[in-house]
């Protein structure tokens, strides 16, 4: 048992700032990416037996799992609830917030890597993973087929992936 708490711990402590940035940029709320921060490590540790290495990183795989939730978040009722009786102080909070992400992705530099990438890519990628769309949301809403928004999504990762390795 120990044991378990131990690596519950370590995944904890390695992980629950990155993932709380991702959660934090999609619900837009500090105190809701919280709650949604524990449900997400409640899911993930019932879920690690289900995790296959040779699928991915452990990384992107609690990525989406936290982008998941987070999106599921935005759609409950609670968050609806929440989003129609806000006051002016959460609203000046979330904005403050907000500031302190683009910080965050400024820091360490994942804009300027971005910025390498062709228009097409850059596009899906900020989508995806900075506004939390899925692939099928990017490809409805932007009118575009989703094969293309799946093979421009691979491209721009082996694109990043090459950008890090120098």
């Amino acid at each position: 048992m120990s044991r378990d708490q131990n690596a519950f711990a370590y995944l904890y402590d390695s992980y629950a700032g990155a993932l709380l940035g991702v959660i934090v940029r999609i619900v837009q709320k500090e105190e809701m990416a919280e709650e949604v921060l524990q449900d997400v490590f409640l899911k993930i540790w019932d879920r690690i037996g289900s995790y296959d290495r040779e699928k991915g990183k452990l990384f992107t795989w609690m990525v989406n799992i936290a982008r998941n939730q987070a999106i599921d978040k935005t759609r409950s009722k609670e968050f609806s609830k929440d989003k129609q009786t806000g006051n002016i102080g959460k609203f000046v909070n979330r904005i403050d917030a907000d500031d302190h992400i683009e910080l965050g992705v400024e820091a360490i530099g994942l804009s300027d890597l971005l910025h390498k990438l062709p228009e097409e890519q850059q596009f899906v990628i900020e989508k995806h993973y900075l506004r939390g769309y899925t692939q099928s949301e990017i490809s409805e809403e932007f009118n575009l087929p989703l094969g293309t928004v799946k093979t421009r999504m691979r491209l721009a990762m082996q694109l990043l992936r090459n950008l890090l390795v120098k």
